[in-house]
């Protein structure tokens, strides 16, 4: 279901894939984010980190009269603090699809579902 609003000059819509691919690469661009990951990846016990191609397997976008809600699922690096890499990739996020698409009042979840050690 795409995302619609209207502007002056007519109605725009969105498709979910153009909003999950600007999510998924403004993501993976933070410091501590490894990668994305599927929503049902804990659940179905498979912990595969997504290409570039599969981003909208790892967001889901939802999206009603009082605006649109992300939820962003991601692999985030052992040692780093959660919390600041949640809200870098909640900044990011919408900033760039303000910036990007015209997108505004969007509400972006971070679901960590994973944390994986790297080497160094």
């Amino acid at each position: 279901m795409p995302v619609t609003f209207n502007t002056s000059n007519g109605k725009v819509e969105i498709s979910t894939e153009v909003i999950s691919t600007v999510v998924g690469t403004s993501t993976t661009e933070i410091f501590g984010v490894v990668g994305m990951t599927s929503q049902n990846s804990v659940r179905d016990n498979v912990r595969q980190i997504l290409r570039q191609d599969n981003y909208s397997k790892g967001v889901l976008v939802k999206s009603d009269e009082d605006g649109t809600t992300i939820d962003v699922f991601v692999v985030i690096s052992y040692g780093v603090k959660l919390s600041e890499v949640a809200r870098n990739i909640q900044e990011r996020v919408r900033f760039n699809l303000e910036n990007q698409l015209g997108l505004t009042n969007v509400k972006v979840n971070v679901n960590v579902q994973s944390v994986k050690v790297t080497g160094e």
